[in-house]
């Protein structure tokens, strides 16, 4: 009964993620679906961080109700929190959602992909490391980075014919395109404001990684920070949308969804990642996040009236595989850091962050 036991906890961390990068895309798929037929985004985006983030504070401090007593927050605390609320919640979802209304869900997933590319190409820039170009984690990232490149290229401008539902109803169904290239402007906009909303979560996570070495309770971090994003949130959808009508919430399915956004995003997600990565490692979350290509691919093609194409799976797949290039450059990297800490005699527990989900924010 005990190896049985074992051998059930080593696998539930595998099933969890699994199931986890449904929830994310179903959700997603349920935010599309739903501002097709008129919900406004600004709104839902609004009451979804208010709620999500009214959960997770008091949550934050029971999960941390164990910790050390933290400094104080001062003007430079507050100053990095406000950013990451601007770059993590604000930016980024607005960016996200604007591209999802203009897209589709998969291509939410194919963008939020080339974060890895993103994050090496910043760095190169920046000159924020100094890589070893005949190293093997290197030429893994290049070569990841080629193939992301070429694969969001592809996914931009190149549809395909559209998948034909497996149970939706035939009169819900779009009819397959006779044209094969994205030739419409808010298709390509849609995917550029998601791979804006991926570089605003690049920022994000930067500030975030050096803000824990000041305050390293992460969920109290990502509490405050949520609340000032949300805040911006809350003005600028405000700012938007004046008529106060529209802001009368119904007993519907928009509700519904708002509620159930927010406690997953809120909570669920968030406290599921930090138990993965405590169990597993920092990396063992983001090899899960090309799952969201098969869960759209499935749920788009079988169960909700959202047109998904062959063109944009093919593209999306071919990122994945620019992404798993990526991150195995990263975790040959990370065992040569792990190596050389341990024969400097200096390895310690790093502070992890609590990554956002670039396919999430639905």
């Amino acid at each position: 009964m005990g190896m049985v036991m074992i051998g059930a906890m080593e696998v539930l961390p595998y099933v969890v993620m699994f199931l986890m990068e449904g929830c994310t895309i179903g959700l997603t798929i349920l935010a599309k679906t739903a501002m097709s037929d008129g919900m406004n985004l600004f709104v839902f985006v609004a009451y979804t961080n208010v709620l999500a983030y009214l959960i997770l504070l008091p949550y934050s401090f029971f999960y941390h109700r164990n910790g050390s007593t933290q400094a104080q927050i001062g003007l430079g605390l507050f100053l990095r929190l406000f950013f990451m609320g601007l770059t993590g919640i604000t930016i980024a979802q607005y960016l996200n959602f604007i591209g999802l209304y203009n897209s589709s869900p998969i291509m939410v997933c194919a963008m939020g992909l080339l974060t890895p590319m993103f994050s090496f190409l910043i760095a190169l820039v920046l000159r924020t490391t100094k890589p070893e170009w005949r190293s093997t984690s290197v030429q893994a990232k290049i070569i990841g980075t080629v193939i992301s490149i070429l694969g969001g290229i592809s996914t931009l401008i190149y549809l395909g014919p559209a998948v034909k539902g497996l149970h939706v109803p035939s009169f819900i169904q779009v009819p397959p395109q006779s044209v094969n290239f994205a030739l419409s402007e808010d298709w390509i906009i849609g995917g550029l404001l998601l791979a804006g909303s991926a570089i605003s979560i690049i920022v994000f996570n930067i500030i975030q990684l050096s803000t824990l070495e000041l305050y390293p309770q992460v969920l109290k971090l990502m509490s405050f920070s949520g609340l000032i994003g949300t805040a911006l949130c809350v003005a600028i959808s405000l700012s938007v949308e004046r008529d106060l009508s529209v802001w009368v919430l119904k007993l519907d399915f928009e509700l519904a969804l708002i509620i159930a956004t927010a406690i997953f995003s809120g909570m669920i997600r968030n406290r599921v990642h930090l138990w993965c990565t405590h169990t597993k490692g920092p990396l063992f979350v983001p090899l899960f996040r090309p799952l969201g290509i098969f869960w759209a691919t499935l749920f788009g093609s079988s169960f909700f009236p959202t047109t998904i194409h062959y063109g944009s799976i093919a593209g999306s797949l071919v990122i994945g595989v620019g992404y798993y290039a990526m991150m195995w450059g990263q975790i040959k990297e990370s065992e040569t850091q792990r190596g050389h800490e341990g024969r400097n005699g200096d390895a310690s527990d790093n502070k992890v962050p609590l990554l956002h989900d670039e396919t999430q924010e639905a």
